[in-house]
């Protein structure tokens, strides 16, 4: 039986290398960004699951706060 090389497939992980990971300044540079827009994403998010989390328990919900009595 004859040994015969495969061909180097082309795959996902070695398209993102070509693409993001080979030139040290691309890297950076999409390393910091992806951390700006993952950390506001995150932000986002917890703070949408927070607000619906406290529905009717928050300052602004609360429609008889900041109001004087009648007298």
């Amino acid at each position: 039986m004859e040994y015969v090389p495969r061909r180097a497939q082309s795959g996902l992980f070695e398209g993102i290398y070509k693409v993001f990971m080979r030139r040290t300044s691309v890297y950076a540079t999409f390393v910091l960004a992806g951390a700006f827009f993952g950390e506001r994403a995150v932000d986002y998010g917890v703070h949408k699951l927070w607000e619906y989390n406290n529905v009717g328990k928050r300052y602004e919900d609360i429609s008889v706060l900041g109001q004087r009595p009648a007298e």
